[in-house]
């Protein structure tokens, strides 16, 4: 059953309610904690319903999914958001049609984003993705090569880095997930030190939310907690799991 009004509003409210109640008990504004809806294989139906329950910040993690939906969804004001891998091969209609992107980790990438945002539109808002786990399937910069990133993307004239991203280990283990957390925080706090002005720390998703409020996140990417359950994998995931080439 596709989900409906009801319960994505519901998903909504709770959520919002659960990122209250965490920055409360820590000490933080609720305010200061950005909700991105991680939309992936979920219909524009569902996206438009969303909508009309307030969301107005989507994340995509798959560019042929997402540029389905962005034509349907045309007539909302909506901030597009890419938060998934990047081949090369995509960077063109990834900077033509997105606001922001979570997920550069790599100088080749952040020049083509560069090159290939129109003139017509604003600075592309970038985060660097960082590589808090170690593991060799996550994509991300180690975190000590995050500053020589950083500089280069600061230097491309259609980007604007606003701050970093990372996924950390599918883990039941809290104690580890947070050392995770922390240590994007760290690499965020030690580009800030060098002098970058960043605002965004991207991390948290629906099942470790609480730890990433409470170390640091500013903007938290939730999908399953608005949306229910991930129904399939699409095509282009697949492939990208598969290890096709760029």
């Amino acid at each position: 059953m596709e989900p409906n009004r009801t319960t994505i509003a519901s998903g909504l409210e709770k959520v919002k309610t659960r990122i209250r109640e965490i920055a409360d008990k820590t000490g933080r504004q609720p305010e200061a904690i950005t909700l991105l809806a991680a939309s992936k294989t979920n219909p524009a139906e569902c996206l438009r319903e969303a909508f009309a329950a307030g969301q107005t910040i989507f994340g995509e993690n798959y560019l042929q999914e997402a540029l389905g939906k962005i034509p349907a969804l045309a007539d909302l004001p909506i901030e597009w958001h890419f938060i998934g891998p990047i081949q090369s091969n995509k960077t063109k209609r990834i900077a033509e049609n997105f606001s922001w992107v979570h997920s550069i980790d790599r100088k080749k990438i952040a020049d083509r984003l560069s090159k290939d945002r129109p003139e017509s539109l604003p600075p592309l808002q970038v985060c660097l993705q960082v590589n808090v786990s170690g593991e060799d399937s996550k994509s991300g910069v180690a975190p000590d090569e995050a500053a020589d990133l950083a500089a280069h993307i600061v230097g491309l004239p259609r980007l604007k880095l606003r701050g970093v991203m990372a996924i950390p280990e599918l883990t039941k283990a809290t104690a580890l997930q947070r050392s995770q957390f922390r240590m994007l925080k760290e690499t965020y706090d030690q580009l800030k030190q060098a002098g970058y002005e960043l605002d965004t720390i991207s991390m948290g998703m629906s099942e470790d939310l609480d730890i990433a409020i409470e170390e640091g996140a500013t903007l938290v990417r939730i999908g399953t907690a608005i949306f229910g359950p991930r129904r399939y994998a699409i095509p282009e995931e697949l492939a990208i799991q598969q290890g096709k080439p760029e």
